[in-house]
């Protein structure tokens, strides 16, 4: 028997196996994948997701890997562009955006080097239960062997159709339906520094520079125009690139190296992420609109309080269910202002009033700019940047130009953000 059996093995199951393992536990990791291998899902890691793949001892391979640092946003709203770079948390300020079958390997490396069992190539057939609790899976490994495992506690990091999630009937709160779509490609020979996003109509288009001199560029918009938008692909992809002049002719003088990616399944939801022999981390337990770009960060933050949480209840200084709790509400008192306001972004609703005097406000004012950046990179709370007191200083303390306000109403792409409570 094991002491905990993952399900899942890239960015939030890996890091959990591998936290697990160097506590001294003996750990099984299951992928029906084998790796390298990429995966249809943004790959942008904020700072705080990097700080943590520094202190793990991973940042290095992360460099190595010939990927470049993200240091500069250039938040695009038409009239005028807000260009910083977020404040730092742990010493690091910058992203990094290395493409998943870069990353998932690093991390799948680490969990084996730490002593975790990894069987690459496995299909889980079952999650076997006992009464009300979960006590193993049965699969199928990649030589086609079907074999039972068991252990201690089966953790669900198979993302947000997770199979373990499904078997035990995890609950799920404060849903969403899925509010936007995206497609995505990569192009060479582009020129790029940091994350340039732009805010054209219903419309959110970005790109940022990833592995091997390649530049992922991506159009995001409302999600029921997802089947009209997938009848002319490349000429809607170009369509709402020419919204972005500059950007659109550097990519014409650029090449496309890989087809287009799409997709619409993405709910909005929280899950209990555990119960009787069970816990969930990362999209299995919680998942949002990828529009802020906080899903692999989200889950390195996971994957270390869910294994605080398991150490705790294991070795009995404290009961497992109050250590489980406890990591469930750690993770929504940390995510729920990000939740809500991702969820505002993605619904392309247009900016109420005083987004739009702020935004005018934070022209020239580059300390707050930055500030205002880290509110997307989760290195600002959110609940304190756009406390009423703080929006009211800044906005005081601009010298507004009286052409601006008007050009401002245009920008349509804002959410009409319901300022979170401090």
């Amino acid at each position: 028997m094991y002491d905990a059996l993952i399900v899942g093995a890239r960015c939030a199951g890996s890091p959990t196996a591998m936290l697990l393992a160097r506590k001294g536990y003996r750990v099984l990791l299951v992928d029906r994948a084998t790796f390298p291998s990429d995966a249809p899902r943004n790959h942008v890691i904020h700072a705080p997701g990097i700080a943590r793949l520094k202190q793990w001892g991973l940042l290095d391979k992360v460099i190595a890997s010939n990927c470049p640092p993200l240091r500069h946003i250039t938040f695009d709203l038409g009239p005028f562009a807000l260009v910083g770079s977020s404040p730092a948390i742990d010493g690091i300020s910058e992203g990094y955006g290395p493409r998943r079958k870069v990353l998932d390997t690093i991390l799948v490396d680490a969990a084996r080097a730490s002593g975790v069992e990894v069987r690459e190539g496995f299909s889980v057939q079952e999650v076997l239960m006992d009464g009300d609790r979960v006590i193993g899976i049965r699969g199928r490994t990649a030589g086609g062997r079907i074999v039972t495992e068991t252990a201690r506690i089966v953790i669900g990091a198979d993302g947000m159709h997770s199979s373990v999630a499904h078997t035990v009937q995890a609950p799920e709160y404060d849903t969403k339906p899925a509010l936007s779509c995206a497609y995505y490609t990569y192009y060479s020979g582009v020129p790029i520094e940091g994350v340039e996003l732009y805010m054209r109509g219903r419309r959110l288009i970005g790109a940022f520079p990833t592995n091997d001199g390649l530049l992922c560029s991506l159009v995001q918009f409302p999600n029921q125009e997802f089947h009209a938008f997938r009848s002319d692909i490349v000429g809607n992809y170009q369509e709402q690139l020419d919204l972005v002049p500059s950007l659109a002719e550097r990519l014409r003088n650029g090449k496309q190296e890989e087809r287009f990616v799409g997709t619409a399944d993405l709910p909005n939801f929280f899950r209990k992420p555990y119960g009787p022999g069970w816990a969930l981390v990362g999209d299995a337990g919680y998942h949002k609109d990828p529009y802020t770009g906080q899903g692999i960060t989200d889950a390195f933050r996971d994957a270390e309080q869910l294994v605080e949480a398991l150490d705790a209840g294991f070795t009995g200084r404290r009961l497992l269910e109050d250590a489980l709790a406890n990591y469930e509400q750690q993770r929504n008192d940390h995510v729920r202002p990000m939740y809500a306001f991702t969820c505002q972004l993605a619904s392309f609703e247009p900016p109420a009033p005083e987004m739009l005097q702020l935004f005018a406000a934070l022209r020239g004012n580059q300390t707050e700019t930055d500030r205002m950046l880290g509110t997307i990179t989760g290195t600002v709370p959110i609940p304190e940047f756009y406390a009423p007191e703080n929006l009211r200083r800044i906005v005081a303390s601009a010298d507004l130009e009286a052409p601006l306000l008007p050009q401002l109403t245009q920008v349509k792409s804002v959410s009409n953000l319901q300022l979170p409570a401090a």
